[in-house]
C-alpha cells in the first residue's frame, strides 16, 4: 500500500478497498521499521494518528466526508501543532509544545487528514542539506551516504522512502524544490501570500512560504486545494479566490511557450544534470510546447542579495528566543545579560548563529544602506527580469539544483559552496513567484529535478505542465533500490 499516491489512497478509501486505520497502521509500521535508516521524523504521533483514523472510518460510515478524510500525511516540524512538540529542528525549541495549530495544520485537520508526525528539518529552516538539525542529519533514501537537501529534507526523504504519501514543507530560498529534486519527488512553492504563514515559525518573513510535497503533481494539486486560503490572521495573506487546481491538470500543452534562461545553463551546472533537463525539454516539445531562449540578466545578484535579506530578517525574527517566555533556558544564569547570552549561545546551532550575526551586521548603523538597502534594490531588478520574461513566455524551466545529492560533510566547511546549492531557486523567492520541481532523470542513480517557474498565482498552469510531463514519463514512479 505504501506505493500508492495520495490520489490512489483517496480513491481506495472512497471505494472501501481499505480503511483509514489499515493504511495509517501500514505507514506507522514502516516508519517504525525503516526510519532508523533515514532519521526523517522528529516526532511520530502514532496513538493520535490511529485515533484520528478510527474516527475517520466512523465518519465515512456515517455519510459524506471531506476530501482528505482518513488520509495519512505528515507536517514539517516548523508548523505549530496543538499539543504536539514543534521544535523547528532546534535545541532552542526542543521542549516547545504549542497551544494552537498553524492555519495550514488546521486546514488539513478540517479536511480530515490523519497526521503521522512531524518531519526533520534544518534548524530554523537554515540549510540546504538537512545537516544543521539538532536531531541529527536526514539521510537520502537513494543513497544514505548523501544528503536529502534542505531545509525540508525530512519531508522529502519520508516521501521518497514511502514512509508517508505526502507532507507539508516550507520554502525560503529553495527549501521545498531543492530537496524534492535530490530525493526524486514533486514539490511546489506557491506564490508568496497564497498559503498562510500564521503558526509557521518564521525564518525570513518576506521570503517564507509553505507548500506541498508528494510523489506527483496531481497529489500536490490536491494538497494545495487544502493549503491555499486567505487568512485574516496573516497580514501577508492574499485575499484571492482559490481555484480547484485538479481541474486544470489535463489541459493540452499545444501552444505553450517555455522560457529557457541562458544564465541557468552555464558554469557550475553538473553535465549529467544538464543533459537530464535538456532531455525533459525535448519531451515538452513532443507535447506541443515551444522553447524560447530568454535572459534573466540579474540572476548573478540573487545569491548575494538573498544572503543579506534573509539573515537580516532572521536576526529580527529569532530575537524572540531569549529564554524568558518559552523554549530552552540556560541553567543558573547570574543575571539577565548572562541569561540571554548563554541561552542563545547554547540553544542555537552554528549555522543559525552565523546568519544572526550576518543579519545583525547588515542592519547595524552605518551598514544598513551599504548592504540591506542595496540588496533590496537588487531584489527589485531580479523581480523585473521575471516580469519582462513573462511578457514573452508562459512558464520558465531549468535545473532545480546544480548537481545531484552530495555526500555528508562535502560542503560543511564552506558555507558559500553550500549557499550556491540554491543558485537556481532563490530568485523566485526574492520575486515572490511560484515554482516547483519534478523528477526528470537520474545521474549515477541519483535523482535530478526539473524546475518549473510560473507567473504570479499561476500554480494551476504549473501543475498542469508538470502533470502532462508525468503522464508522458515515469521518473516520478522511480523508487530508491529496495523500496519499489
Amino acid at each position: 500500500m505504501h506505493n500508492k499516491t495520495l490520489a490512489d489512497i483517496i480513491a481506495g478509501l472512497n471505494r472501501g478497498d481499505f480503511s483509514s486505520v489499515e493504511i495509517t497502521r501500514h505507514f506507522l509500521d514502516r516508519i517504525h521499521q525503516l526510519d532508523g535508516q533515514y532519521n526523517s521524523f522528529i516526532t511520530v504521533t502514532a496513538e493520535a494518528a490511529l485515533a484520528s483514523a478510527a474516527a475517520a472510518d466512523q465518519q465515512r460510515a456515517n455519510g459524506s466526508v471531506p476530501l482528505f478524510c482518513g488520509v495519512p500525511m505528515a507536517h514539517k516540524d516548523i508548523f505549530c501543532t496543538n499539543g504536539v512538540r514543534t521544535s523547528c529542528g532546534s535545541k532552542m525549541l526542543d521542549n516547545f509544545v504549542p497551544p494552537y495549530d498553524a492555519t495550514v495544520v488546521e486546514n488539513f485537520a478540517n479536511a480530515g487528514a490523519v497526521i503521522l508526525g512531524k518531519t526533520n528539518m534544518d534548524e530554523f529552516a537554515m540549510g540546504s542539506s538537512n545537516e544543521t538539525s539538532y536531531y541529527g542529519p536526514v539521510k537520502n533514501p537513494w543513497d544514505t551516504n548523501c544528503v536529502p537537501g534542505g531545509s525540508s529534507g525530512g519531508s522529502a526523504a519520508a516521501i521518497a522512502a514511502r514512509l508517508t504519501p505526502a507532507a507539508t514543507a516550507t520554502d525560503t530560498g529553495g527549501s521545498i524544490r531543492q530537496p524534492a529534486a535530490l530525493c526524486g519527488i514533486t514539490g511546489l512553492k506557491p506564490t508568496y501570500g497564497r498559503v498562510s504563514r500564521w503558526g509557521m515559525i518564521a525564518f525570513a518573513s518576506s521570503l517564507d512560504q509553505g507548500g506541498p510535497m508528494a510523489r506527483t503533481a496531481e497529489d500536490c494539486a490536491l494538497m494545495l486545494n487544502v493549503m491555499a486560503s486567505f487568512d485574516g490572521k496573516d497580514s501577508t495573506s492574499i485575499d484571492r479566490p482559490v481555484p480547484d487546481y485538479s481541474n486544470y491538470l489535463n489541459q493540452p500543452l499545444s501552444g505553450l511557450k517555455i522560457g529557457i534562461p541562458k544564465e541557468y545553463f552555464g558554469e557550475g551546472l553538473n553535465p549529467g544534470t544538464e543533459q537530464a533537463v535538456r532531455d525533459a525539454l525535448v519531451e515538452y516539445e513532443k507535447l506541443g510546447a515551444t522553447l524560447v531562449e530568454i535572459s534573466l540578466p540579474h540572476s548573478n545578484l540573487a545569491v548575494p542579495a538573498y544572503y543579506v535579506i534573509a539573515p537580516a530578517e532572521a536576526s529580527a525574527n529569532l530575537s524572540r528566543f531569549d529564554g524568558v517566555r518559552y523554549g530552552y533556558r540556560c541553567e543558573n544564569p547570574k543575571d539577565l545579560r548572562d541569561l540571554y547570552m548563554r541561552t542563545r549561545g547554547e540553544g542555537f546551532g552554528e549555522e543559525v548563529k552565523r546568519r544572526i550575526l550576518v543579519g545583525a551586521y547588515c542592519l547595524s548603523a552605518g551598514y544598513y544602506d551599504a548592504y540591506y538597502r542595496k540588496a533590496q534594490q537588487a531584489r527589485r531588478l531580479i523581480k523585473q527580469d521575471f516580469v519582462d520574461a513573462f511578457q514573452q513566455v508562459d512558464v520558465i524551466m531549468g535545473p532545480t539544483s546544480p548537481s545531484p545529492a552530495f555526500g555528508f560533510g562535502a560542503k560543511g566547511n564552506d558555507p558559500v559552496a553550500m549557499y550556491l546549492e540554491d543558485i537556481y531557486t532563490i530568485a523566485t523567492n526574492l520575486a515572490g513567484l511560484p515554482g516547483m520541481s519534478v523528477p526528470c532523470g537520474l545521474v549515477n542513480n541519483k535523482p535530478v529535478g526539473l524546475q518549473i517557474i510560473g507567473d504570479y498565482f499561476d500554480e494551476a498552469l504549473m501543475l498542469n505542465v508538470a502533470h502532462q510531463f508525468q503522464q508522458a514519463t515515469d521518473w516520478h514512479q522511480r523508487a530508491p533500490e529496495g523500496l519499489a
